[in-house]
């Protein structure tokens, strides 16, 4: 049974990245840790993410070529719209 409390797993998709960073408030942290102990499919895309921060580590926004940028950008808002539907 779900309560309004728990985390979902578009929401924790969604704050990952605050989460990685350790940028997310102690009680956001806890239902997000939370959620991690409950959910298999979350507790990979972690890991996922994590292997992707490790491997890739981070690239200067300098070494992005405009056009990569322009295209990042927009995947990313079409799929931001996309996910309120």
């Amino acid at each position: 049974m779900s309560t309004s409390n728990e985390l979902t797993c578009r929401e924790l998709v969604e704050i990952v990245t605050e989460y990685l960073e350790g940028a997310m408030p102690p009680q956001e942290r806890a239902r997000f840790d939370e959620h991690l102990v409950i959910c298999d499919g979350c507790r990979g895309y972690l890991d996922q993410m994590r292997t992707t921060i490790a491997v890739l580590g981070r690239l200067p926004v300098e070494q992005v070529p405009p056009e990569a940028q322009r295209d990042l950008l927009a995947a990313f808002r079409s799929w931001k719209r996309g996910a309120g539907q």
